[in-house]
């Protein structure tokens, strides 16, 4: 079995806030990511494939078709971007590193 990877960059805008917190707990639980109106950060995203290669081309994984897929389904969506606002699947979710991973 073989593992590949594809890591990506992406520019991401966000604010973690938990509405059932108040505005002191926010503060004092996400710090500088609780700004009022957001701020960016660059983000590397590392998608791992595991298989073995198929016999007639070598291949786990094209790359090429890996990054496309990423790029369609998770760095188009969320590049510069705001993730509280412009990312319809991270509705309602608080856009912690965590999260996104869980998201993704």
């Amino acid at each position: 079995m073989l593992y590949i990877t594809k890591r990506l960059m992406f520019s991401s805008a966000h604010r973690l806030y938990n509405p059932t917190f108040s505005d002191d707990e926010n503060e004092q639980v996400y710090d500088k990511c609780n700004n009022f109106y957001g701020h960016g950060h660059n983000y590397y995203l590392e998608v791992t494939v595991a298989g073995n290669p198929n016999p007639e081309t070598g291949y786990v994984i094209d790359l090429k078709k890996m990054k496309k897929i990423i790029m369609s389904e998770i760095i188009d969506k969320v590049d510069h971007k705001h993730l509280n606002f412009d990312v319809e699947f991270l509705k309602g979710i608080i856009p912690t590193v965590e999260n996104l991973c869980v998201t993704f």
